[in-house]
């Protein structure tokens, strides 16, 4: 595992939990905010995938 995995992976989780906390106590920007950030982690954790297996020889 690559440091963009990790990365990518905390942020994606980041973004989750501010999404479902907007969710809960009504704050749509805090909710649109987590969307946003964990849809970077993903794209981070992508290329962190994309690397690794460039490395591998995949």
């Amino acid at each position: 595992m690559n440091k963009d995995q990790v990365k990518g992976r905390i942020k994606e989780a980041e973004g989750k939990f501010k999404e479902v906390t907007g969710k809960v106590v009504g704050n749509k920007r805090l909710e649109e905010k987590g969307k946003v950030q964990k849809n970077v982690g993903k794209i981070q954790k992508g290329l962190g995938n994309i690397t690794d297996d460039l490395k591998k020889g995949h």
